[in-house]
């Protein structure tokens, strides 16, 4: 008989299985049960690693016997193509991004096929292929025109050498770029975002229902970062303006009314009219999609025709459950119309007319918000902005005579008051009004928010603290007296990673803000303010009261920095300790004697503050300053105002005509093509977006593409999503948890509120696995000589080898990490060369040995069971032992072929080899999973260990419970124990039903 000759077997194999389809998919078969399984798309880098293996073919296994159990199971493989590697590879290889990627994707699907695997080929895709990036561009557009994608600005990670801007999770703890290793720095700049914050709370409350392992929600929970507390504002105890304000209209009613506004607020500022100041006709049209970026487009227009304080608003009544533009109310009533030529009373009339409609359509009166937006431009051109809201209800009938200048006064009651606004005396007026009371004195004597979750330490506040970025440092640069100083520590903190500012033992650093005081408003002290590295923008509102004696950060930054100390929550204090805990308030006026549960909320109150949640998490950046990615299919007017593509112009291409080298400027901002092809399409003067997508986009998918790849109507039909959605298990690396799988949830559920997937979450179950070492037990690495070919390993061992190794090594659903053994390897090697030889006509009997019978089932039994809970270390473990007991009795060619069954997918060529060899003409992968009887199970008899000397000659079969001397009786009548027998034993040890010890 030939020796196994595994290059042969797999070859031979791998060409009948592509040629015949036989794991293509096709279309759903409903006489049979569904199971998606999943594995994450791999990057084309040109070379499968051990990693890849470990990822794919031990998965592989668990399809394969999910398909022998009559399931139809959905299997897929294809490429997360774009990226900075291949961009990078084509810099230093001066080749094109997309032939390095095309060529590697060839290669890497040739050492996919030499898994073996089961892959549904008939469905893959790749993120390259413009019919795949045409639906991630497709879905960026709704995004967008639901406000979940927009243009804001934001302190970003910057990585100079990529010349990119990085999300957070793509910058190592030390501060340096995942991609390339060099120092990540701190930048403000506009960048495209994703509202996942908006999705917060779901994507906690949600992972509640799913069937994952605890850990991996615990780190979603983690990374989210809820926490409940209290947002509570500090006032300044300064004034940054004063004297004359321009007030970006010529409407006198309304400067008239918010000029008492103002005065009601305590400030002595004069409201001018553009026309006061000399700027004649000054008319701005109203065509941002916001209220803020409306009022900030009045200012600005105003701003650059003065050098005195522009102050804008914009205003719009937000009815729930009514299709109608929120954004002002003049657009609302206008209704595309243009008011030039109109008379103030023309445009009076419409707008009663369209609300007293909308109030009628509602039975009369409805339910409305009246929000407004201010945006204040100071001279140094610092521009800032605040949102009021006040609760009101729209009638249908007018009350009192119209003011043309603000005609809704006629039509809507305050909820504050529950009368009509013509009707209110002057203080209920001002009551009504206090919200935009209020939004005045934060813009003109601006306060320091924070979030709390101790609002009952709030009397011990002594100090506060900004992070080094917070906007609000700049509006200071005029008032405080140390501004170089101020500057220099900005500039020295925007180096630093955030996990380094946090580090508990990290000697604390800050800069006082000379001539700036907050007000306690617990007490009314004034306490000093500075701006310190361990504070971060982007958790809570970047800025915190600082309670030394009951936050241990706090304590230290105190010490440093010679601040008081006040006890608040009952302890006794040292010089060196704080106390951190729960418990009796004291130093807290009328709260004294409260519990710090019962305080938190009463103080809150007191104060005006507000109890709510906030989040560590912050929305996704999914800008990036380089080429190889998907273009973010946005053009520009003449005006700067962004609109998406239209799907009739998607995919919305890549250029090729571009330098992808690094300047600084994104590659796509020189490309001739790209500019041309927006100019042909929209008009002259209109411009391209010029960043692409983070690829974490296009990985947030791609499981919906794989149901329906061919589909060019639909990313994915509804109908395809109901035969497969959701994914039934998905296998995956630890190291996803906070990126790609959080991304891909938040993606899926925008997806389920726009009515385009079946399912809110996209993943029944997840899995994660470990990572394979070195030989050394170190992690892989070519400096340390310790890297593991796979094709090396394929060619010398086999393909079943590697994949049954990799299995063999431990529990595949734990992350633990398992060190490479080349003797361990060898050894799964030798088990398959052993059940080759087993498959011959000698060993092949008529009948077989009872008890064999019964190990069979007990192997069939565990075998599946530990398939189904991903122990395929332990289901191989009991197939050697089988072999084992094989190879010592008679075996029948029906107990081969169970056998040939349990082992196929584990080591699916050689089983279908030996499979052809037994005589079937099928493939050994479309048979049933053997059954096992539970009646075989148990057996009369049992084995019972010989030992002479106390070293183990043999076994011996007896009836379960017999005694010592009927176990002894048989031990002597056993020819191949009877050798070892000399006269009576001189003792005797027996333990029932295991072993038999004797010594002479």
């Amino acid at each position: 008989m030939a020796s196994y000759n595994h290059e042969e077997i797999e070859k031979k194999w791998q060409k009948k299985w592509k040629e015949s389809g036989i794991y293509d998919t096709e279309n759903r078969d409903t006489t049979k049960g569904k199971e998606y399984v999943l594995v994450e798309w791999p990057y084309p880098s040109g070379n499968l690693h051990i990693g890849h293996w470990f990822a794919f073919a031990v998965v592989d296994i668990y399809v394969r016997a999910r398909r022998m159990h009559g399931k139809q199971v959905f299997f897929p493989m294809g490429f997360d193509a774009f990226g900075l590697p291949a961009e990078n590879a084509a810099i230093k290889n001066n080749l094109n991004p997309k032939e390095w990627t095309d060529k590697n994707i060839a290669y890497m699907k040739g050492q996919l096929e030499s898994m073996g695997n089961a892959f549904s080929w008939d469905k893959t895709t790749s993120s390259t292929d413009p019919e795949y990036y045409k639906w991630t561009q497709w879905m960026f557009t709704k995004f967008f025109e639901n406000d979940i994608a927009y243009r804001g600005e934001g302190i970003v990670n910057w990585c100079s050498s990529c010349n990119t801007v990085l999300a957070n999770e793509q910058v190592l703890p030390e501060g340096d770029c995942e991609r390339c290793g060099n120092q990540v720095e701190k930048k403000k700049m506009d960048e495209w975002k994703m509202r996942i914050t908006k999705y917060a709370d779901r994507l906690i409350d949600d992972l509640d229902s799913l069937d994952w392992p605890e850990s991996i929600k615990e780190s979603q929970r983690n990374w989210i970062g809820r926490s409940e507390g209290a947002e509570i504002d500090f006032p300044l105890s300064l004034s940054l303006y004063g004297g004359e304000v321009v007030f970006a209209t010529n409407n006198h009613g309304k400067l008239e009314r918010m000029q008492k506004l103002f005065d009601a607020a305590g400030f002595s500022i004069k409201l001018k009219t553009p026309l006061e100041i000399g700027v004649k006709d000054f008319n701005v049209e109203e065509d941002r999609p916001t209220l803020e970026e409306n009022a900030e487009k009045k200012a600005r227009a105003l701003a650059e025709k003065t050098d005195l304080p522009v102050l804008a608003d914009d205003s719009g009544f937000f009815i729930d459950g009514e299709e109608i533009d929120p954004v002002t109310v003049k657009r609302n009533a206008l209704a595309g119309q243009s008011e030039e030529g109109m008379t103030i009373e023309e445009v009076g009339n419409l707008m009663i007319t369209y609300y007293q409609n909308v109030a009628k359509a509602r039975g009369g009166s409805v339910d409305a918000e009246w929000h407004n937006a201010f945006c204040l431009i100071t001279s140094k051109k610092i521009v800032s902005h605040t949102q009021t809201t006040r609760p009101v209800t729209l009638t249908d009938e007018p009350k009192g005579v119209m003011n043309p200048y603000l005609p809704l006064r006629s039509l809507y009651i305050s909820k504050v008051t529950g009368k009509h606004v013509l009707l209110q005396s002057d203080e209920e007026e001002l009551e009504e009004l206090n919200p935009i009371i209020k939004g005045i004195q934060n813009l003109f004597t601006p306060s320091i928010k924070v979030f709390t979750t101790r609002p009952d330490t709030l009397y011990g506040a002594t100090y506060m603290v900004l992070a080094p970025e917070h906007p609000l440092v700049e509006k200071f640069k005029g008032v405080v007296s140390n501004w170089d100083e101020i500057e220099a520590y900005q500039k020295e903190t925007a180096t630093k990673d955030d996990i380094v500012r946090t580090t508990e033992n990290k000697e604390k650093t800050g800069v006082k803000l000379e001539g700036v005081l907050a007000i306690n408003p617990a007490n009314q002290e004034e306490i000093p303010v500075f701006i310190a590295d361990y504070v971060l923008s982007g958790y809570g509102t970047g800025a915190i009261m600082a309670v030394p004696a009951h936050d241990e950060r706090d304590f230290a930054f105190a010490k440093k920095f010679k601040l008081a100390t006040k006890e608040v929550v009952s302890n006794k204090l040292t010089d060196e300790n704080i106390f951190t805990g729960e418990g009796t308030l004291i130093n807290s006026g009328e709260f004294d004697g409260l519990t710090s549960e019962e305080a938190k909320g009463k103080i809150t109150k007191k104060v005006g503050g507000e109890m709510k949640s906030t989040y560590r998490l912050r929305d996704w950046s999914v800008g990036r300053q380089r080429y190889w990615g998907v273009p973010i299919p946005i053009v520009y007017d003449k005006e700067g105002k962004a609109h998406p593509v239209p799907e009739k112009h998607l995919p919305w291409l890549l250029p090729e005509d571009v330098d992808f080298r690094p300047t600084g400027e994104p590659p796509l901002a020189k490309s001739k093509e790209l500019l041309e092809r927006t100019e042909k399409i929209f008009g002259d003067g209109w411009t391209p977006e010029v960043e692409t997508m983070d690829t974490f986009v296009d990985s947030s998918w791609y499981f919906l593409r794989y149901i329906d790849n061919e589909n060019g109507t639909e990313f994915s039909s509804m109908e395809k999503q109901k035969e497969w959605m959701p994914i039934d298990i998905y296998f995956g690396g630890a190291e996803h948890t906070t990126m790609h799988l959080l991304y891909s949830r938040f993606w899926q559920k925008v997806l389920f509120d726009l009515g385009l997937v079946t399912e809110s979450e996209p993943y029944k179950r997840r899995i994660n696995r470990g990572l394979v070492l070195g030989p050394d037990g170190n992690k892989m690495s070519k400096s340390k000589g310790n890297v593991i070919d796979p094709d090396e390993q394929v060619k010398r061992l086999g393909s079943d080898a590697v994949k049954m190794y990799l299995a063999f090594m431990g529990p595949y659903g734990e992350t633990t990490n398992y060190p490479w053994d080349l003797g361990g390897i060898v050894g799964i090697r030798r088990f398959l060369e052993r059940v080759d030889k087993m498959i011959d006509k000698e060993n092949i009997m008529d009948s077989e040995d009872v008890h064999l019978e019964r190990h069979l089932h007990q192997t069939i039994k565990k075998v599946g069971g530990d398939i189904e809970l991903y122990k395929f270390n332990t289901a191989i473990s009991q197939l050697m032992i089988f072999l084992n007991q094989m190879q010592t009795l008679k075996v029948s060619k029906n107990t081969l072929e169970i056998f040939l069954r349990l082992l196929a997918p584990f080591a699916p060529h050689l089983t279908e080899e030996l499979w052809e060899r037994l005589g079937n003409m099928t493939s050994i992968h479309l048979e049933e999973w053997p059954e096992f009887d539970e009646s075989k199970l148990v057996s009369d008899t049992v084995s019972i260990a010989v030992q002479i000397h106390g070293k183990v000659r043999g076994l011996v079969e007896s009836p379960s419970g017999s005694s010592e001397d009927e176990v002894l009786a048989l031990v002597r009548k056993d020819e191949g124990l009877s050798k070892w027998i000399e006269g009576e034993p001189k003792r005797v040890i027996y333990v029932e039903n295991k072993l038999i010890n004797l010594v002479f």
